[in-house]
């Protein structure tokens, strides 16, 4: 008789990582942590950081780990549901993780689908925590993911993945090694989802990267909804989104405030050797809601950027425009 293992479920793995990167940081003086994020955010493995990694010891990757992978779980988890959405019957049986470090990308995909996942970066701390923070939860986390040390370079060579991401790891490259590595994971996935800082640099990353990933055959599933050219006149504007992220008491510390929340800002590409059904357009703003008023701004199909007012009179579509948040496709899917 073939194992049975529960369905996954996005909130237990988000709670799951939570309390295990609490249980970490328990185990840390508090200064210490502070001050290894405090070093570790601006210079995080450096400009070269495949040659010299900058997560040196357990408690750098702790530190850093705690800060930083509720953050990028909750961006790639964004763009993972945007996949989702795209291509509502599609299960990815494996999964690769190209510098995924202590494997926030790879917790995103566990509470999405059950993968045996592969997890690629060459800090061994990072790696070693993953390892211990996927078999704390069991199968809330990664639970089958294997941890391999690899320099993540243009030499990087993967076997055939069914998925592949590639999460806040281009700026670390050089430019030549960004294009070498994302047309290895275009070579080798069937999927491919990249995601970088909400910046106007990590925007250019991702524009680089999804003209690689189009160069190489694949579709463009998500956020774009056509694959030709980005319509953002460069220098004027980039596009990005915003996830919620709930923050610990490690967050507050090293950044003050009292809010137990913040957003962190992303950008993101996904593209696909199967066939997928883009958004229509999507909304690349936060919505203006006015007295009888929606104002939504939006990257189109066919007209580019576009801003459209929803007013009460539209009935259905205003309720539907009230609810729609930053990065949702418009109009809503049918159910």
């Amino acid at each position: 008789m073939s194992e049975t293992r529960p369905a996954p479920d996005p909130v237990a793995t988000a709670d799951a990582l939570r309390r295990g990167l609490a249980g970490l940081v328990e185990g840390l003086p508090p200064n210490r942590a502070a001050q290894a994020v405090e070093r570790l955010i601006a210079s995080y493995r450096g400009e070269t950081p495949t040659d010299a990694p900058i997560l040196r010891d357990r408690a750098d990757v702790v530190a850093y780990a705690a800060y930083r992978m509720p953050a990028t779980f909750e961006a790639v988890r964004a763009a993972l549901d945007a996949l989702r959405a795209a291509a509502p019957g599609w299960t990815p049986a494996t999964h690769t993780d190209i510098g995924g470090g202590t494997g926030a990308a790879s917790w995103a995909v566990a509470g999405e689908w059950r993968t045996v996942t592969t997890v690629l970066d060459w800090a061994e701390p990072a790696l070693a925590l993953g390892r211990e923070l996927a078999r704390a939860a069991g199968e809330a986390g990664p639970y089958a993911a294997r941890w391999e040390r690899a320099r993540i370079s243009g030499a990087l060579r993967l076997d055939p993945a069914d998925l592949v991401t590639v999460s806040y790891v281009l700026k670390e490259l050089t430019e030549a090694d960004r294009t070498a590595v994302v047309t290895e994971a275009a070579r080798a996935g069937s999927a491919v989802v990249v995601v970088e800082p909400g910046t106007p640099d990590g925007y250019r990353r991702i524009i680089a990267a999804r003209e690689v990933l189009l160069a190489a055959g694949m579709t463009i599933a998500a956020p774009c909804p056509h694959g030709g050219p980005c319509p953002i006149e460069p220098g004027s504007d980039w596009c990005h989104f915003s996830a919620r992220v709930a923050r610990s008491s490690l967050h507050r510390q090293v950044k003050g405030g009292s809010l137990g929340h913040e957003d962190e800002k992303f950008s993101y590409v996904v593209a696909t050797r199967f066939p997928v059904r883009p958004a229509s357009a999507r909304i690349t703003r936060r919505p203006q809601i006015r007295k009888g008023l929606v104002l939504l701004d939006l990257c189109t199909e066919h007209d580019g950027l576009d801003r459209v007012n929803v007013t009460k009179r539209q009935g259905p579509l205003y309720k539907d425009a009230r609810d729609a948040a930053w990065g949702d496709e418009w109009p809503p899917p049918e159910d």
